[in-house]
């Protein structure tokens, strides 16, 4: 790749970025492309986005930005305008930059999620979901597995409030889902996620117990890196089909690049 002053450029913004997969695979989308352009990671912690946003926003030759943890609810009082699904789960994981000035941001984490859960072949229309975690990412793929048409969707979190207001909302917009904060385990369900960042550091604690699943079932992560966690290991030694983070991961690209104006990605 070269770098020249012509080159137009994306970041990703999050702490931390060591494990991001996503400065890979945008790079290597733009030179398969030929596009003069670039995704660079931005390592800003919790609480200096603010401080941050002012001289990115400066930043004339900066088009786009991917937005991961712990940032994707900070930086909504930063956009002047909310695409459908952020203004529904009230978070963002892409920005561009408005034609009038200031930024939009819209939110591509639940539909990556349902679109990588699709292409590995399990669709989940008609499925019983449990799903484990609902903070920013957790939220978004609620809502997508329920546009998606799961039949049912049980929700758990560390923070159990959390749950039942995300059950709440999804209750109220879907009135057919059977949808619960009140889990009991991943026994009769169809298909597991775990969408929370447990798994991501070396001697996280599992985000629910193995012994618990049984082989049929589908155990999806949401975390791409690595991209074999603990918990799809131990769902694969089962007998479970699995859906790794990547899969989510791919699909939020393709749909972050569409938003960013990244034309040819998959052609």
């Amino acid at each position: 790749m070269t770098i020249a002053g012509t080159t137009r450029l994306f970041g990703i913004l999050g702490d931390p970025v060591a494990p991001l997969r996503s400065p890979a695979l945008f790079n290597a989308a733009f030179a398969r492309l030929g596009r003069d352009a670039a995704l660079v990671p931005l390592h800003v912690p919790a609480g200096e986005l603010p401080a941050v946003w002012d001289g990115l926003t400066r930043l004339r030759n900066l088009d786009g930005l991917v937005i991961t943890m712990p940032h994707k609810e900070a930086v909504l009082p930063l956009l002047q305008a909310l695409g459908p699904t952020a203004a529904l789960t009230r978070t963002v994981n892409t920005v561009r930059r408005r034609a009038e000035g200031g930024w939009e941001g819209e939110m591509f984490d639940g539909e990556g999620f349902r679109d990588g859960l699709e292409r590995s072949g399990h669709a989940p229309r008609g499925a019983s979901v449990l799903q484990v975690g609902c903070g920013a990412a957790g939220r978004a793929i609620a809502f997508a597995l329920a546009r998606a048409g799961a039949a049912r969707l049980v929700l758990h979190d560390a923070e159990p409030a959390r749950a039942r207001q995300l059950a709440e909302r999804l209750a109220a917009g879907w009135p057919a889902l059977a949808v619960s904060a009140e889990a009991q385990g991943p026994a009769g369900h169809d298909i597991v996620v775990n969408a929370t960042p447990l798994g991501l550091r070396p001697g996280d604690p599992l985000p629910l117990d193995p012994a618990l699943l049984s082989a049929g079932q589908v155990v999806a992560d949401v975390i791409p890196n690595p991209e074999v966690t603990p918990l799809i290991a131990a769902a694969r030694e089962i007998g479970c089909a699995t859906v790794t983070g990547r899969a989510m991961h791919e699909g939020q690209a393709r749909l972050a690049a569409a938003y960013l104006g990244i034309e040819g990605w998959e052609g």
